[in-house]
């Protein structure tokens, strides 16, 4: 059994290393993220109880949704050695908590490994009994990123600290108790 939620979200980016490209300009995107959960099977298995449903919809989804409209929702995506960066610490630093920053360009191959590792650190916090199967982002119409656990686990680089933690943190630029816990 495979359970399975989409929420949508507002994003800006640039991407810097490609200079031909047109995502050299900061644009934004209307993304849908979707996460497929599944109980995992190590766990004993789930109790169904009376309620015929391993967890409810609202429990599942509670802290990931809680993370993406309230965290990830129009934040600005940037690579951790955009210079944009450092015009926000010097000129609007009560805007780096919008900052979602990773090693690299911000791709949406980057932000979805990045995003699936952080909904593993909520599940770890929150959920433990359920594992995400499968976590796709649609950047357009006709454009989506989907992983896999072998996709994370093959992942030869580390995006940020801020993705293994159950928190609201989009970046590594402030400092931890700045960061609310889900």
């Amino acid at each position: 059994m495979i359970i399975q939620f989409k929420r949508r979200f507002s994003m800006a980016h640039r991407l810097r290393f490609d200079r031909d490209s047109k995502c050299m300009t900061p644009h934004g995107h209307n993304e849908f993220v979707t996460v497929s959960l599944e109980p995992k099977r190590s766990a004993g298995g789930v109790d169904w109880g009376n309620s015929n449903y391993a967890a409810s919809f609202a429990a599942l989804k509670t802290h990931w949704h809680g993370f993406v409209d309230d965290a990830l929702d129009h934040a600005f995506q940037l690579g951790a050695n955009d210079p944009m960066i450092a015009y926000f610490k010097a000129h609007e630093p009560e805007l780096l908590p919008r900052l979602l920053v990773v090693d690299g360009d911000p791709t949406t191959e980057a932000v979805a490994t990045a995003l699936y590792m952080k909904l593993n650190a909520i599940l770890a916090a929150h959920l433990p009994d359920f594992a995400c199967v499968r976590f796709e982002i649609e950047e357009t119409p006709t454009n989506s990123v989907v992983l896999t656990p072998v996709d994370i686990a093959a992942c030869p680089i580390r995006l940020g600290e801020w993705c293994h933690r159950a928190d609201m943190s989009l970046n590594d630029l402030l400092p931890l108790d700045a960061w609310s816990a889900l």
